[in-house]
């Protein structure tokens, strides 16, 4: 495989899962830059890079990640260290920043537009692709015995649309708009909440009103949409994890980890290195 030099990965999505791939890839000696919606609604926002097209600047276990208006700026500040995020949703720069690699890590359990030739290395995160198809690789994203196993022919496993247990919680953890609105934040993540306990509002409910939104159950608020988010009823919000570990608030997750170990074999197996 004929591969241009520079060591540079394109990740679509910077959520906290694009996040854990990001740590890895940067920490690897890859510069990476992360291509995303002009609005992130990440949950996991403490371990989000996205947020740094809110804030200016965000960062993750050392890693710093700054937002770019431009790809021209964003190629200077991945080769200074930083992980610029751009505001691109359709990949119309990727010609301009031509990486090595291009990883799509949106999540959205299909493709929204991900080709094999987008880039000499091409992977996809969990269901929606097909190796070779779609890309090079698939990366299995279901907690499991399979979870980051890089799949070179066919498709991860179908979603579930199941969270995944933790402490013996699955669903029940996750919190989600029981109506159209704009969420107020009651709680800020990192706190310990009781069962009940309100954590956020959503206003401007149809018809006039609003609803507060109790805790599932004790736990750490590990998760909550950005104050001010205009959603839609049943889209995931908030998400209590019942280990009350605060510090868990702050670090990559298991899933993420083992995730982002598929994407950096993938990368490499197919021939990709850092400078």
């Amino acid at each position: 495989m004929n591969l241009p030099r520079g060591g540079l990965v394109v990740v679509r999505g910077a959520g906290d899962l694009a996040t854990g791939s990001i740590v890895r890839l940067v920490r690897s000696g890859f510069r990476v830059v992360a291509l995303e919606t002009a609005a992130p609604t990440a949950i996991r926002r403490t371990v989000a890079l996205s947020e740094a097209l809110y804030e200016g600047e965000a960062e993750v276990e050392g890693v710093r990640a700054r937002s770019a208006a431009r790809p021209e700026e964003a190629l200077a500040l991945a080769s200074a260290g930083l992980v610029p995020i751009l505001a691109d949703p359709r990949c119309a720069w990727l010609g301009i920043l031509s990486p090595l690699a291009l990883v799509d890590a949106i999540l959205a359990k299909r493709n929204l537009g991900t080709r094999r030739g987008m880039a000499p290395i091409v992977v996809a995160l969990g269901p929606g692709f097909a190796a070779p198809l779609d890309a090079h690789a698939v990366i299995e994203t279901n907690r499991g015995h399979g979870l980051g196993r890089v799949i070179l022919s066919g498709s991860a496993e179908p979603d579930t649309g199941v969270p995944g247990t933790i402490a013996g919680k699955g669903a029940e953890r996750v919190v989600r708009a029981p109506a159209a609105g704009t969420v107020r934040a009651l709680r800020e993540i990192g706190c310990l909440v009781e069962a009940g306990e309100p954590l956020l509002e959503i206003e401007g409910i149809a018809g006039g009103g609003s609803a507060v939104v109790p805790s599932p159950l004790r736990g750490v608020l590990r998760g909550m949409i950005r104050g001010g988010s205009q959603v839609p009823r049943g889209l995931k919000i908030a998400d209590v994890d019942p280990r009350c570990e605060p510090a868990h608030c702050l670090s990559v997750s298991d899933k993420a980890r083992a995730v982002a170990g598929g994407v950096l074999e993938a990368i490499l197996s197919m021939g990709g290195r850092p400078e």
